[in-house]
């Protein structure tokens, strides 16, 4: 059984066919306003500022501000118990697609930090 690459070893050859990118554990990146449209919420609002200050958002532009903020509006309506099931999903692949997940991350080549 051939044995499994591991991308985050320092000596993988699959690491450099693979770019791997080290995340910074803080950044210091300013958080956009909120799109106009709507009213949000203080939890919301709340939870648009930690998505931003994820270690993720270091590598987010703001056209990327659009997506997160319909990830902030699936979250609620998760959270309310009003989310459809079509809704769950896009709240599943659009928090993969940012790197907010494991899986996400793997998918972009992230890493956190040193690791």
């Amino acid at each position: 059984m051939p044995k499994m690459r591991n991308p985050n070893s320092p000596h993988s050859r699959y690491r450099e066919a693979q770019r791997i990118t080290a995340l910074p554990l803080e950044h210091d990146l300013p958080v956009p306003d909120l799109p106009e449209g709507r009213d949000w919420s203080d939890h919301e609002r709340a939870y648009w500022k930690e998505l931003w200050e994820t270690p993720q958002a270091s590598q987010w532009d703001d056209s990327t501000a659009g997506i997160v903020a319909a990830v902030v509006v699936y979250w609620s309506a998760i959270l309310a118990g009003t989310a459809s099931n079509t809704a769950s999903m896009e709240y599943r692949h659009l928090t993969k697609a940012l790197g907010l997940t494991p899986e996400g991350m793997r998918a972009l080549g992230w890493v956190m930090g040193d690791e």
